[in-house]
């Protein structure tokens, strides 16, 4: 089965930051938080998860998209995603929230693809 879209990710050095601008705007709330502000989810008031925010260095196109998988079709659907033009821009990696390789659209657009346990 192919990924899907799971939620856009915004690069910051203060998520923080941006975890409130974002949260007023839209009226979304922190769901999700890993080692201290390195990783903020907002979520809608139905537990959609709608924004990523990602510690790190802003950057013109420091927005991208992160795309899901069963973690049983990680192996294939990155192999899928190379196969039709993707570019993988860092190896794979384990964390304990799942697997996730960084990756760019044939036109150097970054995405991820995350297979969450």
């Amino acid at each position: 089965m192919p990924a899907s879209f799971d939620l856009v990710t915004i690069d910051s050095p203060d998520t923080e930051r941006l975890a409130r601008f974002w949260g007023a705007a839209l009226g979304l709330s922190e769901t999700e938080r890993e080692d201290g502000d390195r990783w903020i989810v907002l979520s809608s008031a139905d537990g959609v998860r709608r924004i990523g925010l990602q510690r790190g260095a802003h950057r013109p196109g420091g927005t991208h998209l992160d795309l899901a998988c069963a973690p049983a079709e990680f192996d294939a659907e990155t192999t899928r995603l190379v196969s039709i033009g993707a570019v993988v821009r860092a190896p794979a990696r384990h964390e304990p929230y799942g697997s996730i390789v960084n990756l760019a659209d044939p036109d150097g657009n970054a995405f991820d693809l995350c297979a969450y346990r």
